[in-house]
Parts: structure tokens; sequence; C-alpha cells
């Protein structure tokens, strides 16, 4: 059996499969692609494949045979991969000869399918944070950098929540290539290409302030699922590589106030059992655990890893952290315009508009990073919500970090109606619009700080006309028009150049901006 390294070793793919992050393992060896077989298929191979596949990470890695056979040359061989090591073709692989997989062994593999964002100049779970527009990798501005869109980078990455944010080229400068976006994130998102994004109007940015974060990692990881915040859900823990339910039949809050100082989400308000559509389906990690409060990690909690708990005895257990607290604008044109909600006690509930005025707004527009307020909307300027109405008698002073600091009559005390909910219009909320007679070309106009406004040309790269046009949806691509064609002044026209668009419908773009 030939057991000599593949030194012709020369490219990786995924076959068989309807998506491009999922399917059966396929190696190029000596000018042949064949079928790679399990026997030595391990996860941190799959993780670095999916890495390098800009697929995010392994979810899974299927057996039997999902993605098919494969008809031709099946490689049995093993990748040796280290965490440390960034690229497959860094992990020695060894050739163990052609011989015959049993059937249903083929290596294959599931992948997360996030794509855009990855750290480098760290380690595995901390750097410098790059992203992507087209093909070209470049470091992200620290400017708009914040805790909820990192924490969405750290779950892409398989690597936890982020511990630390940094600006300043803490993990260096990186190349000449800085992309000045700014990222919307819930931190609830799969993605960091889900989250809202805003690629326009922000300043040109220097090597020396690039973003990056310090995610906790692997370690004993904690997640919670199946609710609008990473600080509330149903509680799973990372052991021996699995993602692994929790189950106790007596869980309370000192057990929950672990958890939530674990995620570093605040302190416990609610421990629950999860109905039983949240509940999990997967390996049980933990059982039956009894904290007594101060403890910094669940598993130094007295508990058990015995399977021989009755089934159906032990549920599923949930929190609900201080750290779950949410607040956004709805119903408007944008993220820093509409209705006020807030998420509390694991329920979106609206704001009554009594005492409702410009402080209470820059509270929200601040705590949104949304600039600060030009209207403070009554009267359910922004529709009417429905269900819960969280607070009344907002007293703000303006200083307060969050609205649920300000005085009020307390959570779900009102005298109110959804008639009465309350609004912001904050000076961060932008819009664009062509200003001429077609619905994909014309003078570019950007709404900001209240005002519609014009942009200059000079020096605006393809790039920016492209993600114009996307924005707009009218297709992926555009160009600057000739000087004066929509109209005198500086101002920057772009047009399609590319046909219709017929994944989207044209719109109307002088419409009003809120």
């Amino acid at each position: 059996m030939d057991t000599t390294p593949m030194a012709r070793y020369g490219g990786y793919r995924l076959a068989n499969s309807s998506t491009r992050c999922s399917g059966r393992v396929e190696l190029l060896h000596g000018g042949t692609w064949g079928t790679l077989c399990d026997s030595q298929w391990d996860l941190q191979a799959a993780h670095t494949l999916c890495q390098q596949l800009d697929c995010g990470f392994a979810l899974s890695m299927p057996a039997g045979q999902l993605f098919g056979t494969g008809n031709g040359i099946v490689w049995n061989g093993t990748f040796g991969c280290e965490r440390n090591e960034s690229r497959l073709r860094d992990c020695p692989v060894t050739a163990l000869g052609t011989t015959e997989c049993p059937p249903g062994s083929e290596a294959s593999v599931v992948c997360s399918g996030c794509s855009g964002g990855r750290l480098v100049n760290g380690t595995e779970c901390s750097g410098r944070v790059e992203i992507r527009h087209g093909d070209t990798w470049g470091s992200l501005c620290a400017s708009y950098w914040d805790l909820q869109d990192a924490n969405v980078l750290c779950h892409q990455l398989n690597c936890g929540y982020a511990e630390s944010i940094w600006g300043g080229a803490h993990f260096g400068e990186g190349n000449r290539t800085v992309w000045s976006d700014a990222f919307h994130c819930e931190g609830t998102e799969s993605c960091l290409s889900n989250c809202s994004r805003m690629a326009l109007g922000n300043p040109a940015c220097s090597p020396r302030d690039t973003a990056g974060v310090i995610c906790s990692g692997h370690s004993e990881m904690l997640r919670l699922l199946n609710r609008e915040s990473r600080c509330n859900g149903r509680v799973e823990i990372f052991l021996h590589d699995v993602w692994s339910r929790v189950l106790d039949d007596q869980w309370d809050m000192d057990d929950a106030s672990v958890v939530c100082r674990q995620l570093q989400c605040g302190v416990a308000e609610k421990a629950y059992n999860p109905p039983k559509s949240e509940r999990g389906t997967g390996p049980v990690g933990l059982r039956s655990v009894q904290c007594a409060g101060n403890e910094t990690r669940l598993t130094l909690c007295d508990n058990s890893t015995s399977e021989t708990t009755q089934a159906g005895i032990a549920e599923d257990v949930g929190v609900i952290c201080s750290g779950s607290r949410r607040i956004r604008l709805v119903n408007g044109a944008g993220r820093c315009a509409g209705r006020v909600e807030i998420y509390y006690n694991g329920i979106w509930g609206t704001v009554c508009d009594d005492s409702w005025d410009l402080s209470d707004s820059n509270v929200v527009c601040k705590q949104l990073g949304c600039g600060h307020a030009i209207n403070a909307t009554v009267s359910a300027h922004y529709g009417e919500g429905s269900g819960q109405i969280w607070l009344d008698d907002v007293n703000c002073s303006g200083n307060e970090s969050d609205l649920w600091s300000c005085p009020s009559r307390g959570w779900g005390q009102h005298n109110c109606r959804h008639k009465e909910d309350a609004g912001v219009l904050c000076s961060e909320f932008t819009d664009l619009r062509l200003v001429s007679n077609s619905d994909c070309a014309g003078r570019l106009e950007v709404f900001y700080n209240g005002t519609w406004g014009s942009v200059c040309s000079n020096g605006m790269p393809e790039v920016t006309t492209a993600i114009v046009c996307k924005q707009l949806n009218c297709g992926d691509r555009g160009q600057i028009a000739s000087d004066f064609e929509y109209g005198a002044g500086p101002e920057a026209a772009v047009h399609r150049v590319d046909g219709t668009d017929s994944d989207n419908p044209k719109r109307t773009h002088q419409q009003g901006a809120a």
C-alpha cells in the first residue's frame, strides 16, 4: 500500500449537492479527482475545509451516502490538521492507496454556509476583521464596529461570543484595502452578511484604525437558541466537539444566573422549561444541574452526565438574561426611523406616547447608534403595534444609556392603547434615490440628517456604483453618467448597464424618506 505523502495533492471540492457549501469531499491528486474515504476524516479537517471554501464552519459530517458514492478513484487518506492551520493545504495529507472504500464511508460535510468574514493575524478565534467585496478582501474600518456585530462574526466562525472588540490596528494594519462598511446587527443573525449594512457615507478610514475582536473560543461554550437575542433561549453546551442539550426538571434562578454570567449577558431574569415546540432533539451533554449561583461556568456546578435517567422526565432548560433587552424602530423606511419597540422578558412591546419628547427620543437614537433625534412622533405615526405595551410616562434627561434606565411607570404599567404608540426619526436615517424620469438612472441623492442632498462624483470607485444599484434593486453594477446628464452641479449619477433586473420589481426613487 502506498503511504507516501500526497506531493501532488492539488485541490479539494464538495460534489453532488444542491448547495456549494455541502457535499461529498473530493481531492485532486496526481491530476485525478477522487472521493475521500472517511476512515480518518475528522471534525477539525471538516472545519478547515469549510473555512477554505469560504463556507463558515462544519455543522455535520453526514454518514451514509447522502451525497452519492462517486464514479472514480477513492482516496483513502488522512488530514493531520491542527487548530492553528488556516489553509487546508497546510494540513499534511497521506495517500494510503486507492483501495475500495466500504459503501457509505465516503467523507462528506455540511458547512454553515456563512461567507465573506474572517479573522487574520491572530488566532483561530481572535484577530483583525476582514470582509469581502466581490473577490477583494480588505480590513474593516473600526469606526462603526460594535459588540453586536462582533458577536455575530464570532458565532459565524464557531468561536462563541465576543469578549472584546478592538480598534487602532491592534492586530496589525493589513494590506492597503480598508472597507468602510457599517454593519447594524441585531445579534441573532447567523452570518455577518445577514446584518443590515451600509457602505455609503462613511469617512475614509486609515489602515491604522481597523476592527478586531477576541472571541470566547471553543472551550466549554454555551449558547441560547430559538429566541430573539443571544442572551435568552434554550441552553446548549459544546462538549467533546458536539453541541448538546442540558436537561433538568428542577432548573432554577441559581442555575440560570451561572449561564448568564458565563455568557456575559448580565443577570438572570427568568429560568424556564421551553415549550414542546422549542425542545431539542440532539445528544444530551448535562443533566440534573445544581448550582449555588456563584459559579463561573456551568460545568463547575453539580451535575450528571448519566444517560440512565428515564427519558421524558428531565426537560430542556432555558434562561432569559438582562442582556437580552433590545430596542428597535419598526415600520419606517430604515433602521433609524419608526415605531419604538422594546424586547423584554422574551416579548416585543411598544412604548406609549404620554409625555414623549425629544429627550426620550434622543436616548433611543443614541442607543441604536442613529445620531440624535430629529422628530419625536406620537399617535402611532408609524402605525399601531400589537400585544404588549412595555413603558408609559417615560421621562428621560437625555443622558441615559438606554431607554429602560429612564424614569417611567415601570415594566408593563400603562393606561394606553396602541393608537398612542411612540416613534422616532433619527439624524442617521439614510435613504437613496435617483432623480429622473427613469427607475434605475438619474442624479444620485442621499437623505441624511433630515434633508435630501446630492453626491459629488469625484473619486467614486466602481464598487460604490455597484452597491448603489444593488441597494436600489437595480441590478449589480452601474457606471457614472457624464456631467450634467441629469441636471447641473457636481452630483454623481448612476445608471444600470446590465439590462432588466427580472428578480426585483422597479420602484419609484423620488418618494419621501420617512
